[in-house]
Order: structure tokens, then sequence, then C-alpha cells
């Protein structure tokens, strides 16, 4: 991955949110317990764009993610303020470890290694891995690109998919962020591509120029994380932020129907 020589610190604004009296005071803990490192802010790093979980949009973030992670610091009375990240640095779970950011997320499949180096939220969303392709493209499953390219993002569970069921002849062509891998599906630079269906789904509803053919059964799960054995008590805060009313007017919001139960 290209890493970023800096992190892009975002604010974004919520409505509705009760503001903390005052702000950039360093690390306080809230009324619930929670450990916050910079007062009257929840401090979140993710990896943009990744739409529709984040992405910017006329100036600010905006995202089913960022919708889930508003409803925790509603509760809180905070600020969000959106951190973006390398990939790499989130899945480390460096950004945690370092303190530069309170939540780390970014459509963030649960995995036993990833779960390693940081506490995890109960899950907030069910995922699976989409085949995109051009619109006329007669491919219908991974079998059918043998010798053929298949773009994927770096780090990403699509990548690590694609690697462990590569067709013979085929090649994965690794791309920094989402937008870059779909727009080579787009653009005809490669054949297809695979990464999460909400992701891709959501991008062919936007782009009649491709579509998706099919969908791997991974049984994959998105959490929230904290800094490893550092935070039980904003995981509380997320965990009911993610069982509350508000998380399903959120996921319709983005999604168009309810979730499934």
């Amino acid at each position: 991955m290209n890493l970023r020589n800096y992190a892009a610190v975002l604010s974004v604004p919520v409505l509705g949110l009760a503001l903390a009296a005052c702000g950039g005071g360093g690390p306080a803990t809230t009324e619930s317990g929670a450990k916050i490192i910079d007062e009257g802010k929840l401090t979140v790093c993710t990896h943009l764009p990744y739409e529709p979980f984040e992405f910017t949009k006329g100036g600010e973030v905006v995202g089913f993610d960022i919708d889930v992670v508003d409803i925790a610091a509603k509760a809180e009375g905070l600020e969000v303020e959106v951190v973006d990240t390398p990939w790499e640095t989130i899945v480390s779970g460096d950004s945690l470890k370092n303190d530069d950011c309170d939540v780390a997320l970014g459509a963030m499949t649960i995995t036993e290694e990833r779960a390693a180096v940081m506490d995890f939220s109960d899950p907030y969303f069910q995922a699976t891995q989409a085949l995109l392709v051009p619109a006329d493209s007669t491919v219908t499953d991974l079998a059918s690109l043998a010798g053929k390219k298949i773009a994927v993002q770096e780090g990403t569970t699509g990548e690590t998919y694609v690697k462990e069921n590569l067709p013979k002849g085929a090649k994965s062509v690794s791309y920094e962020d989402s937008v870059l891998m779909m727009e080579a599906v787009r653009n005809g630079d490669v054949d297809a591509g695979v990464n999460d269906n909400g992701l891709v789904n959501y991008y062919v509803e936007q782009n009649p120029e491709v579509k998706v053919t099919t969908e791997f059964s991974t049984g994959e799960e998105y959490g929230l994380a904290v800094k490893k054995d550092g935070n039980d008590k904003l995981l509380e805060v997320l965990n009911k932020a993610i069982a509350s009313p508000d998380y399903d007017k959120a996921y319709t919001k983005w999604f168009g129907e309810a979730p499934a139960q």
C-alpha cells in the first residue's frame, strides 16, 4: 500500500449532538467511564473513501459507519472527529495502540488476526464478497476468469479470498483504495473485481456500466474497534449504539431496508 505521510483530520458536524463544554483538553473519561484521547471528542480512524460506509460529501465525512458511531457519540455528549488513516495502520492496530483515535472502523471484518491486536464491538453488519464485472461481460463466477485480471483492494478480506481461490492463469491486481479498484473494472483495465457486497452493490447503483454477477458466501461480520485491553467502557457504549433503534434507522437510510435479525 502507498501509505500516506500524514493523516488528514476532518470534523464531522452532527445535528442534534450535545457538545461538550470544551474540547482539546487532552485525555479524558466520559461520565460512563469510557476513555477518550481528547476531551469533548470521539476521535475515529478510518480510510476514505469506502461508500456507503464512509466517504466525503460536500466537505463532510458521511456514511453508514459514521452514523453508527454518531449514535454512540451522542449518548456520551461528544462531537465526532474523523481521521483519514492508511488502512494498514488501522488493521494492524497501530492507530489505536498509538492513541491516534478512540475508535477504528471502515467496514472492517472481524478476524482472529485483527482481534489479537484490537478489541471489537458486537458485529454490526453482515457482509460477503461480490464479483464486479463490466455490464456486457459474460463472466459469471471466478472460474470464468481463468487467465484474466481480477482487481482487489489491498489489505482487505476480498484480496485474501481472491488469492486463496485464484483461477488458473489469473492475476490478482491490487489497488490502494476501493474507488480505484472499481474504476479499474468500469474502465476495462481489468476483467473483474472482488470486494464487500455492500460497497460493490452501492457502486453498481450509481454506475450502470458495471454489474454484480455473483456473491461468495464468506460469513463476514463488521465490527468497531478500540484499543486492545484498554477501553471496555467505550465498547459498552458502542454496543449500546448498535443495539439501539437509531441503528435500525441508520441502516434503513443507507440500505433501504431494516437489518436482518
